[in-house]
C-alpha cells in the first residue's frame, strides 16, 4: 500500500515542476498563477520568492545555487541569494498571446521547454485559447534555441527520458495524449513521434520516471497518479487527497519518495473550504526508485 503524506502547508494556485536537489536535500517548485518560486529545506521550512512573470518550470544549475527558470515570456537564470533574474532567451518574442509552459533538463543537462497559446491574462485570470500553435524547444549552451516538430501543441506537459536515454516522453494535456519519441542523447534531438497512451482518467500533466522506465503521471482533474509502462499500459493507479495533481518527481535519500504538486486555481470556494489539501504538495512512499532530476549545464 502506498503511503501518502502532505508535506507543505502552503496552498498553491498552480503548483508545478517539483525538483529535488539531492546535494542539499531541498525541494524546489513553482506556483505558476501565484507567480512564486518555492523551496522546502530538509527541516521542512519553506522559503518563497515572488516573481514578476509567471514561472512555469525550474531546474537547478549544476555546481551553483542558481536555477534556470522557464517564465511565460522566456528562459532566465534566477539567483536565489539576490532574487536577480537574468534573461537567456525569449523563443516566442514579445507576443503576449504566447507563453512557455513545461520545461525540464535532459540527461546531458540541456534545458527543454515548450510553448503554447497563452491561457492566462496578465492579471492571472483565464484567457480563451486560440489555435494549437505551441512548439517543443531545446535551449543550447550558448543561449540560442532549436525547435522540433510542428507548431501544433495546445498545453504541453510531461517531459521525461528513459533510463537508457533512447526514448523521450512528451504530452499534450488538452489532447489527453502522451507521446514517445526516439531520442538521440548525443545530439539532443527527437524524432518519430508516436502515441504512448491516450484517454483518461483525467488529463495528463507532469511526470517523473522510475528506474524501470515507467512514467508516474499526474492526472489533472482525476485526483490520481498513474504508473505507465514503456508499452503504454497502466499498471498502477494511486488516489490522492486533491483534485488537480499537476506534476511528479522522485526525491529522498533512496529516490523512493514520489513528490506530487497540485493546484487549487479554479476550484469552487466550497470545495477549497472543505478540503484544505487542495493546492498542496504530497510525498508518496513507493517501492521503486526514481530517476534523478537532471541539472542544467549550460
Amino acid at each position: 500500500m502506498t503511503t501518502i503524506e502532505p508535506i507543505v502547508k502552503t496552498r498553491d494556485l498552480v503548483g508545478e515542476s517539483p525538483f529535488w536537489h539531492s546535494e542539499t536535500d531541498t525541494l524546489y517548485w513553482v506556483d505558476i498563477v501565484g507567480k512564486k518560486l518555492r523551496a522546502m529545506a530538509s527541516d521542512g521550512s519553506v522559503e518563497t520568492w515572488e516573481t514578476e512573470d509567471v514561472p512555469t518550470a525550474i531546474a537547478m544549475v549544476q555546481n551553483s545555487d542558481d536555477a534556470v527558470v522557464s517564465f511565460g515570456k522566456g528562459l532566465a537564470r534566477f539567483e536565489f541569494s539576490s532574487g536577480k533574474v537574468t534573461p537567456i532567451c525569449a523563443p516566442e518574442g514579445d507576443d503576449p498571446t504566447m507563453r512557455l509552459n513545461e520545461g525540464k533538463c535532459d540527461p546531458q543537462g540541456r534545458f527543454w521547454a515548450a510553448s503554447m497559446d497563452n491561457n492566462l491574462n496578465p492579471d492571472g485570470s483565464t484567457r480563451e485559447q486560440g489555435t494549437p500553435r505551441g512548439r517543443l524547444l531545446r535551449l543550447n549552451a550558448d543561449g540560442s534555441y532549436q525547435s522540433f516538430g510542428e507548431a501544433d501543441l495546445m498545453i504541453p506537459n510531461t517531459m521525461a527520458w528513459s533510463p537508457n536515454r533512447t526514448t523521450f516522453y512528451f504530452g499534450d494535456t488538452l489532447r489527453n495524449t502522451i507521446w514517445a519519441y526516439d531520442y538521440d542523447d548525443t545530439r539532443g534531438a527527437v524524432s518519430n513521434r508516436r502515441v504512448l497512451i491516450e484517454g483518461g482518467p483525467g488529463l495528463p500533466d507532469g511526470s517523473g520516471i522510475d528506474s524501470d522506465g515507467c512514467l508516474w503521471n499526474a492526472r489533472f482533474g482525476a485526483g490520481k497518479v498513474l504508473r505507465i509502462t514503456p508499452d503504454g499500459r497502466i499498471d498502477r493507479m494511486v488516489d490522492l487527497p486533491c483534485s488537480n495533481p499537476t506534476a511528479c518527481s522522485f526525491g529522498g535519500p533512496d529516490r523512493k519518495t514520489l513528490i506530487v504538486t497540485s493546484g487549487s486555481f479554479g476550484l469552487p470556494q466550497k470545495q477549497l473550504k472543505e478540503n484544505p489539501l487542495e493546492g498542496g504538495v504530497f510525498a508518496l512512499s513507493v517501492d521503486v526508485s526514481g530517476q534523478s532530476d537532471n541539472q542544467y549545464r549550460g
